[in-house]
């Protein structure tokens, strides 16, 4: 999922406690087994319990693309990897219950992101 982030802000996240964002884009990667229609729903939705990480970031961004892979396994850990080595992770974010460092990736250049997306092999998914 990739986020604009219009302003820099300072909030909590969850058990993470407070972090600060820049003004950018960020790439979150989640895994939605067995029905990607009910999680982009849920994420897009405005009237939503905060459950996940990435609930607190979306308070103040908005999602501009969502890219997906279909496996029968979770590679979210597997595309984080590919990620990590062009952008710099989010401590922890999306990720503690792994040991991947981190699921959200910021830059400033959302065509950055969008060309990793396409990189590796990732469809873009219609809204």
């Amino acid at each position: 999922m990739l986020v604009e982030l219009p302003r820099d802000i300072k909030t909590t996240v969850g058990k993470l406690g407070s972090l600060t964002f820049a003004r950018g884009y960020y790439a979150y990667v989640g895994s939605a087994m067995n029905n990607i229609e009910v999680r982009v729903k849920y994420h897009i939705s405005n009237h939503k319990r905060k459950r996940w990480h990435i609930d607190y970031l979306l308070e103040y961004g908005r999602i501009v693309a969502i890219y997906y892979r279909e496996s029968k396994y979770r590679c979210e850990c597997e595309l984080a990897d590919g990620l990590r080595s062009r952008f710099k992770p989010i401590q922890k974010f999306g990720a503690t219950d792994c040991g991947c460092g981190g699921h959200l990736f910021y830059s400033k250049d959302l065509y950055e992101l969008v060309h990793s997306m396409r990189e590796m092999g990732l469809k873009q998914y219609t809204m």
